[in-house]
């Protein structure tokens, strides 16, 4: 199915709509024109510093773009959601910022930031709010314990007005070379994400367009859900990363503004 065809558009957001505080050129018209054609618009981020009533204030105060909280699937959203499956009345050791621990509780997660007895799983998320003692915590835990291992996301760095930070998988990186234990990642590109929104909105896979700027979590979440993907070179991923990754999308643009003449 053409791009003019697409109803449905799944947009990461930092490097690919904005930067930090800025939203980049084109982004809100390309948001007016989905709105006008019928389509629908959501948010899947990787980043789990922010639940999606921060996105929606963000989105407010930032942007000046009014949305609703359910456009927002977060990794965290994903993570909350595996967890109240998986380890609803178990106790829960996460690394990651003050807003993403208070958000597990909200949802009725048993979470301790400290060593204690009876953890049944550590959770890592992006944190920039890290310290070593985060990081010394966690290694004991893993170290001494034989408990699952999770992940909000893989992504290795994370873009922010001067160039990027490292994100979760490079603080999981850390993790992993002093303990020698890999976490499962439960956010992009896990496929569940694009499965939920297609869900909620009624279109099919083939009006579905995943947009990103990172080949490995946005553009292969897509591929791993089946529908269309579109990369935008305006955050991590470079042309001639197409020459070598395995994750191919249907469609590449340079900026937010020429995916919006294509469509």
């Amino acid at each position: 199915m053409s791009l003019q065809n697409k109803k449905l558009f799944l947009f990461d957001i930092d490097g690919t709509l904005a930067l930090g505080d800025t939203l980049y050129d084109g982004s809100r018209e390309l948001l007016s024109h989905i709105a006008s054609i019928g389509g629908k618009s959501y948010f899947i981020t990787n980043n789990s510093t922010k639940s999606g009533i921060d996105y929606v204030k963000k989105f407010r105060d930032s942007f000046h773009l009014e949305t609703t909280e359910d456009l927002f699937i977060t990794s965290g959203f994903m993570t909350i959601r595996f967890l109240k499956e998986n380890f609803a009345d178990k106790k829960i050791y996460c690394l990651g910022t003050r807003s993403f621990v208070a958000e597990l509780q909200k949802n009725g997660l048993c979470v301790t930031e400290n060593i204690e007895p009876d953890i049944a799983c550590a959770l890592v998320g992006f944190d920039n709010e890290l310290t070593y003692r985060k990081l010394e915590i966690i290694c004991e835990i893993l170290s001494t314990t034989d408990i699952p291992f999770y992940a909000t996301n893989p992504d290795l760095c994370c873009p922010v007005p001067f160039g990027f930070v490292p994100d979760c998988g490079s603080i999981c990186g850390m993790i992993e070379n002093s303990t020698g234990k890999s976490p499962i990642y439960l956010g992009k590109p896990n496929a569940l994400v694009v499965d939920l929104c297609l869900k909620a909105s009624g279109f099919s896979k083939e009006e579905t367009l995943v947009i990103g700027d990172r080949l490995y979590t946005d553009i292969a979440c897509g591929i791993n859900a089946g529908v269309d993907t579109c990369v935008l070179f305006t955050g991590e991923a470079k042309k001639a990363d197409l020459e070598t990754t395995q994750y191919l999308p249907a469609y590449q643009f340079d900026t937010v503004s020429d995916l919006l003449r294509a469509l």
